[in-house]
């Protein structure tokens, strides 16, 4: 049996597999009442099993997505020409480039170098140390994306409460809080704002105009409920930075620039990352401009700026493609995009979107039971997943005339502060807390992160729902 299967014992995988048979049972006779056609069926089953089967043999979810596709193949309920049309190839062409890119600056040194020298202009006081560190996991995530700054982040959190010998726990939980929060500001910031950017034809900017000001009045909120929530463990910090300042003349930390092996390399890679941004946030008005097709120079962006990358550091390069794009996850992503698009195929997001439709009087109701359908959804499932399923939901509101514009964002917000109550969340989540169980031997309990995770997850999503609900009026048509 495989590492990664979190099972303790052959009685476990026996429970998970009998709880994976019943549902595929369960949806095999009761999807016919609600007046499901054979195709329907299958492609719901594969979904479900997929995303249940997922959760519970993580280890093995590669496996069953290529056995869903395989099945659905099979069954004739998807063709070939439609699976590579629902496989969302744009999505992983650009992440591919922009884990590239990333690559890259792990390389230069890049991510030390801005940790340490915001370490340091904190002078090492508690509360502006906390303050800062959530600001710059939230920033960094939108920036990059969650995964990468939260890698960066907790490692120099490690280093500095190892430095005084406090507890690293709430700290790295905290972090973790403001980068999910972080996440949803840029198209850039989570790999399901990528997928919604491009499946919603949402530009950065417009990402900057009603995504970004939601998630700094949630990030206040966060970092609030932070301070509040570990005010004993920040004062203990306090007294621990102030006896080791007494102790020592001056603070042993390191220099800022001793993990930059080139400066000159250093200041090449951060023009190559700046130009792209750049390009980025300024695809659709050169898309306008050149009348291009929608995302063609969002595409364009990530494809040049890694090639420059490619270009430039041509000895390094295919490790940059090997070892720092995550072909596991992608892969997984790309599977899974493409059984999530047999549902729109086969006319089941029909059938969904009237359903809800219905419960929903208006857009603004309607939003709201898109937004906490996908805040609770992924609290219980990686984000990725739920966005990726619910996603042909959205698109099939549009075929029936419904206004889908506030509802893409409603998946957005809810993907993201959804991740936030329980620890299996957010793959930021799932990463931060192995290196913490690698490097500190620290296993977390599910009540230790969702005693908070659900206050921060509750409230940021009412806070996204509250304004959400008053910009509507406001927002194209």
């Amino acid at each position: 049996m495989s590492e990664e299967y979190q099972g303790s014992g052959k009685m476990n995988f026996r429970r998970d597999m009998f709880i994976l048979i019943a549902v595929i049972s369960i949806l095999v006779l009761t999807l016919p009442r609600f007046g499901f056609n054979n195709s329907q069926i299958i492609a719901t089953s594969i979904l479900i099993s997929a995303v249940i089967g997922s959760l519970l043999f993580w280890g093995f979810r590669v496996a069953i997505a290529f056995l869903g596709i395989g099945v659905l193949l099979v069954t004739k309920t998807m063709d070939i020409e439609h699976f590579i049309e629902f496989a969302s190839l744009d999505v992983i062409v650009f992440l591919v480039g922009m884990m590239t890119i990333v690559g890259m600056l792990k390389d230069v040194g890049f991510f030390r170098w801005l940790m340490i020298k915001i370490v340091k202009i904190t002078n090492f006081e508690a509360g502006k140390l906390i303050f800062v560190f959530c600001l710059l996991s939230a920033f960094l995530a939108m920036a990059i994306d969650e995964v990468t700054s939260i890698i960066f982040v907790t490692a120099v959190l490690l280093e500095i409460t190892d430095y005084f010998d406090v507890n690293p726990v709430p700290y790295v939980i905290a972090c973790v809080l403001a980068t999910n929060i972080g996440s949803s500001g840029t198209v850039l910031g989570n790999p399901i704002g990528i997928l919604i950017a491009m499946r919603g034809g949402l530009s950065f900017e417009e990402f900057l105009v009603w995504a970004f000001p939601i998630a700094m009045l949630s990030l206040i909120a966060t970092i609030i409920i932070i301070f509040l929530w570990y005010r004993k463990d920040i004062a203990l910090f306090r007294s621990k930075i102030r006896l080791k300042m007494r102790s020592t003349d001056k603070l042993a930390f390191q220099d800022e620039w001793e993990f930059v092996p080139d400066r000159k390399d250093f200041k090449i890679g951060l023009a190559i990352f700046v130009i792209t941004i750049a390009l980025i946030a300024m695809h659709r008005r050169f898309e306008t401009m050149f009348d291009l097709p929608h995302n063609t120079l969002l595409l364009f962006s990530s494809l040049a700026g890694s090639s420059m990358v490619m270009f430039w550091k041509r000895t390094k390069a295919r490790d940059y493609i090997e070892k720092d794009v995550d072909w596991w996850s992608l892969i997984f992503f790309l599977m899974l995009f493409a059984i999530g698009g047999t549902l729109k195929f086969t006319g089941t997001t029909d059938i969904i979107a009237k359903a809800v439709a219905g419960l929903a009087s208006s857009t603004p109701i309607l939003a709201t039971i898109i937004l906490w359908i996908a805040s609770i959804g992924s609290s219980i499932l990686d984000n990725v997943v739920l966005v990726a399923a619910l996603i042909p939901v959205i698109e099939s509101f549009k075929s029936l005339g419904i206004y889908t514009y506030p509802l893409w964002w409603a998946l957005l917000f809810g993907g993201c502060y959804g991740g936030n109550i329980t620890m299996v969340g957010s793959t930021a989540n799932i990463v931060a807390l192995g290196i913490l169980e690698k490097r500190k031997k620290y296993s977390m309990s599910f009540l230790k992160w969702f005693k908070i995770g659900l206050i921060v997850g509750l409230i940021s999503t009412l806070i996204a729902n509250i304004v959400l609900v008053l910009l509507i009026p406001y927002m194209p048509i």
